[in-house]
């Protein structure tokens, strides 16, 4: 395994988004603030406690669970996208790189920034709702795997699309409506049939309960069965971009 390589990979793809922190970090941050400023204190008047926690707490895990999500999407699709279109893919393809290597280099720059936005979001609710972490390890499990597979999700999008419309296409379409229907503003249990039953099958709400564990310390699920649910996500995600890279599918001329 080429470590020097896979290293500097990494450390560019970090660079490239802090060279930009107001558009990397600081937009995303604002805007998910915003959701938790109109939500949280529009919506918690009229609905004081969801699931036994008060609501305003009760949406803090499934916003920072936004921000992993996509950011760390953006990050890992945006830039590989990128290098296709520009050319620079070439670069990559001749120097002494593995599938695993670009895999950790692209994957672990998204992760970061995915983690940094999801850690000021979640200090930035703390100063409405105070600072608790009831299980940390539980907390930063499901923080982990999240920006992971939103991370190689990213890749698998990057490489499939040829066109600025087509990266556009998974957010829109599969990320937005997942999201939505993934019980980040209100319990799924609330959802009518068969919306609540189909919502079983949605592996967001999993990472959204998950995190709701590990910060509240209440989930409607056990956090056992979603760990392994997001594992074994994790784990196709995982062999399918890597058979995907070791091809060249859409990446060589």
């Amino acid at each position: 395994m080429n470590i020097t390589g896979m290293q500097t990979l990494f450390v560019k793809e970090v660079r490239r988004f802090l060279r930009v922190p107001g558009q990397t970090v600081l937009s995303p941050l604002i805007s998910t603030t915003l959701y938790f400023i109109v939500f949280g204190y529009s919506i918690s008047t009229r609905v004081h406690e969801v699931e036994g926690s008060p609501y305003l707490h009760f949406i803090v895990p499934g916003l920072v669970f936004l921000g992993i999500a996509n950011n760390a999407f953006l990050n890992s699709s945006s830039s590989l996208f990128i290098t296709k279109i520009q050319g620079t893919v070439v670069d990559l393809l001749v120097a002494p790189l593995g599938p695993g290597e670009l895999m950790a280099g692209f994957i672990g720059g998204a992760m970061v920034r995915g983690l940094v936005v999801g850690g000021l979001t979640w200090m930035v609710a703390g100063l409405f709702t105070g600072f608790s972490l009831p299980h940390a390890g539980v907390a930063a499990y499901f923080l982990l795997i999240s920006s992971y597979v939103f991370s190689v999700l990213g890749m698998l999008a990057a490489v499939w699309a040829e066109k600025f419309e087509q990266i556009n296409f998974f957010p829109t379409f599969v990320m937005l409506p997942l999201t939505f229907l993934g019980g980040v503003f209100y319990s799924v249990r609330e959802l009518p049939a068969p919306w609540n039953t189909l919502s079983l099958f949605n592996p967001m709400v999993y990472m959204v309960e998950g995190l709701r564990y590990g910060m509240l310390g209440k989930s409607m699920y056990s956090p056992l069965f979603g760990a392994s649910i997001l594992a074994g996500v994790a784990v196709v995600a995982t062999v399918v971009s890597y058979l995907v890279l070791r091809s060249g599918y859409r990446m060589k001329a």
